[in-house]
């Protein structure tokens, strides 16, 4: 089960992080926004960081997966790596998430920044 939603996980995330920024900025230039406008500068930028937590995500839910497969295997309880990179991986949502509402924001809002 742990890989199949390591796996569709990675997949439905990956494809979105390849298709939100050709069909944002290509949304943006048709629509007439120029894409140094403050908003959208700060927006791609937010998205950067999103990207930065996420990376490190996919190594942990891997690794998870993987510990915990392990633990199954042998009939024995998950090692204490499996909690310390869960409490990681907790933890990195937080700052991903705000970053996305923050991004949601700017795109409803679209404040002139500069």
């Amino acid at each position: 089960m742990a890989r199949t939603v390591v796996l569709a996980d990675f997949l439905f995330t990956a494809t979105a992080v390849v298709a939100q920024p050709i069909t944002g900025m290509r949304l943006a230039w048709h629509i007439g926004y120029p894409l140094l406008e403050g908003w959208i500068v700060l927006s791609m930028s937010l998205y950067l960081i999103t990207g930065a937590f996420w990376l490190p995500v996919v190594w942990m839910q891997m690794r998870m997966r993987d510990l915990a497969a392990a633990a199954a295997s042998q009939g024995a309880s998950l090692p204490p790596e499996y909690h310390r990179l869960f409490r990681l991986w907790f933890a990195f949502g937080f700052p991903a998430f705000a970053a996305v509402l923050a991004i949601f924001w700017l795109m409803i809002a679209r404040p002139r920044l500069w």
